[in-house]
């Protein structure tokens, strides 16, 4: 029997990659998405790709009698992937109760209806925000969490201490939450993509943009950092090697492989760039040249973050196959596809 997945938030820019790699693995998908930061569109990109058109919802988790409605017709789910929140870290300190509300709220709402089912598998897109500046690089899943750094980076952390609580108690509720530190690019095929409304609020994005001369200039957050070049070190990962860490991980679950109802993963390439390194690695792929200024640092930034994945590829026997070069190309042809318009 084919398993009915539900992907909140799944025609944005992770999960509707997420949705590809399911359906490619025959599961069913049912999206929910509020379409506050994505559009419909996506789903005729992950349609082309796969052939399979998901069921879409467009409702917001915080609306609970949606909510309980949906999982009323749909009490055959047997796992969710929950991408739903506001994700933008600049956004959020100016922002704390828009971020507080829309990422706890709608994700204590979800919870108690998955507490309806016969059983309730969870996968929950988390964050190396959670870190905050580890004490040491690479950072393992057992780093201490840290005060965070931004309302963002908080809701991340309660969001994940909600599971675990709730799965201490819960008979039916198997939870990983996935800590995955800096997606970029897009599926080789350009038909989906990061698309952000308005102003994007991540580097890669905001490079591609510039080089196809829609915004002039890009502003690097400080070259002052005891880094390198002086810029901000993150690990960046291919968006598709992503998705399929979700992937590997629902079936954990779904298989009971799982050794505890709360698991955690680090999710990266165990590599980092710094910000410099990033558009000198664009400039090269896109024969591009970028025209940028160093300003003074950004609230809510840390200097370093890149993953220790051991975890990942020995337990969940998953590990990032993509190149940061691999995953600006990719970006770079979305972004000029996107403008054939």
């Amino acid at each position: 029997m084919t398993s009915k997945i539900v992907v909140t938030g799944g025609l944005g820019f992770i999960g509707s990659h997420v949705v590809v790699e399911l359906q490619n693995e025959g599961f069913e998908v049912v999206v929910i998405d509020n379409l506050s930061n994505s559009s419909k569109d996506v789903l005729k990109g992950i349609t082309e790709i796969t052939g399979i058109e998901p069921i879409f919802e467009e409702f917001d988790l915080r609306d609970k009698f949606s909510l309980s409605d949906f999982f009323k017709r749909n009490s055959d789910v047997t796992g969710v992937i929950h991408f739903a929140a506001s994700k933008a870290v600049g956004e959020s300190v100016q922002l704390p109760l828009l971020y507080y509300e829309n990422n706890l709220a709608s994700l204590v709402y979800l919870l108690k209806e998955l507490e309806q089912l016969k059983e309730a598998n969870f996968i929950f897109s988390s964050s190396c925000t959670v870190y905050g500046q580890a004490d040491e690089l690479p950072i393992t899943e057992a780093a201490p969490t840290k005060v965070a750094e931004s309302p963002y980076g908080n809701t991340k952390q309660i969001g994940e201490e909600i599971i675990r609580d709730t799965a201490k108690v819960s008979k039916v509720l198997n939870a990983i939450a996935l800590r995955y530190f800096n997606p970029i690019g897009a599926h080789e095929s350009a038909n989906i993509g990061e698309l952000p409304i308005g102003t994007p609020q991540n580097l890669v994005p905001y490079i591609t943009q510039i080089a196809i001369g829609l915004r002039e200039q890009l502003s690097v957050f400080g070259d002052d950092y005891p880094t390198n070049d002086g810029t901000c070190i993150r690990d960046y990962i291919h968006v598709v090697d992503l998705a399929k860490a979700h992937v590997a991980a629902l079936k954990r679950l779904l298989e009971k492989k799982n050794t505890e109802n709360y698991e955690v993963f680090n999710i990266g390439t165990g590599k980092g760039s710094s910000v410099l390194e990033v558009i000198n690695a664009f400039e090269e792929v896109s024969n591009q040249k970028l025209n940028y200024k160093i300003v003074g640092r950004r609230a809510g930034d840390i200097t370093a973050a890149y993953a220790d994945t051991t975890k990942a590829n020995e337990v969940l026997d998953w590990k990032s196959e993509l190149n940061l070069q691999d995953a600006l190309l990719s970006a770079w042809n979305w972004e000029q596809k996107i403008r054939q318009i």
